[in-house]
């Protein structure tokens, strides 16, 4: 713990606007939490106003780590693409990130996803640059996938969230100040740190031992595979995703198919042997016709049930699956 002298970014006065270079504290600002959140792995994710401080020597201090969020770096490379996509107003690049860092549901309707990111790529290139906010961005992003059936990653959420905060007190400190070209500023640096955090030695000695099992064990492998070549021993074995799920589908499809023509043929057998005068009758009419009518009525009442039914069960499959 320690203490803070200085006071809210809000209530920051003319004079004090003078004397500090605003503009250099919201780039300042906006690079370290990129730096947080892209590189470290570890950020503060709640920068409201009252949390943010500018202390008596002119620098920016942050309060109440209570909200941490955490990012691995492969989330982190992605997230950085994504912001990049989005920055640059590249729509198709962020559509097939956000697809990539999400888990897909049964009902996931792609071509509306994709519609709906371009819709918001073209309103964020109309509207002024200033004005729009990164943050707000991935947050609609993430809200249109929510309503396809796409699941984003609870980091996309959070990362919108930390940045739309962000880019209030961005403009707080510099009404000019645009966070799109910040992010473009500094992609390079990003990305270079990112690549210095990487290339340590304990990994390159760790890739420089694979490499040499690989090399070693290549020529066996190899010969393996010739060997089953020639000799017609080689099989190819494909894994298909949620095959009997499929084949419960055809299934179904195959035996409501099958109850609907016997009951076809119910119907059309009794409307036939309507024509037949029988000493046995139900209601005044022949009674084997009308029995094959309340067989055919019964038949259908109960296949209609069934198909709710069934339908209702796989629904709910579909909700306990992927939460929806």
């Amino acid at each position: 713990m320690e203490r803070v002298e200085g006071k809210k970014i809000t209530e920051m006065g003319p004079l004090a606007r003078l004397e500090i270079n605003t503009c250099e504290l919201a780039e300042e600002l906006f690079r370290a939490y990129l730096q947080q959140i892209l590189v470290d792995g570890v950020f503060h994710s709640d920068p409201h106003p009252g949390n943010v401080f500018l202390t008596d020597d002119g620098r920016v201090a942050l309060l109440d780590l209570g909200m941490v969020g955490y990012t691995s770096p492969a989330m982190q490379d992605s997230l950085l693409k994504l912001l990049l996509a989005v920055s640059e107003g590249n729509s198709e690049e962020a559509g097939d990130i956000a697809i990539r860092l999400s888990e897909t549901s049964g009902q996931f309707e792609e071509a509306d996803f994709r519609r709906r990111i371009s819709q918001l790529v073209a309103e964020r290139q109309q509207a002024d640059l200033t004005k729009y906010d990164v943050g707000e961005a991935i947050l609609q992003l993430g809200r249109s996938a929510g309503e396809t059936g796409l699941f984003v990653p609870t980091e996309l959420t959070m990362l919108g969230k930390t940045l739309l905060q962000l880019d209030e007190i961005g403009r707080t400190l510099d009404p000019a100040f645009n966070p799109n070209e910040s992010v473009k500023r500094n992609a390079s640096q990003l990305m270079n740190q990112r690549v210095r955090k990487s290339t340590t030695s304990g990994r390159f000695f760790a890739s420089l031992l694979e490499a040499k099992e690989f090399m070693g064990a290549l020529p066996t492998r190899l010969n393996k595979i010739m060997d089953a070549v020639g000799n017609a021993e080689l099989e190819v074995k494909v894994k298909t995703t949620d095959a009997n799920l499929f084949l419960q589908g055809f299934q179904k499809v195959a035996n409501r198919i099958a109850s609907a023509l016997v009951l076809a043929a119910l119907i059309i057998g009794a409307a036939l042997l309507m024509q037949v005068d029988t000493t046995f009758r139900i209601l005044g009419y022949p009674g084997l016709a009308m029995l094959c009518f309340i067989a055919a009525a019964t038949g259908g009442f109960w296949l209609v049930v069934s198909i709710f039914i069934n339908d209702q069960r796989h629904r709910r499959k579909i909700r306990d699956r992927y939460g929806k």
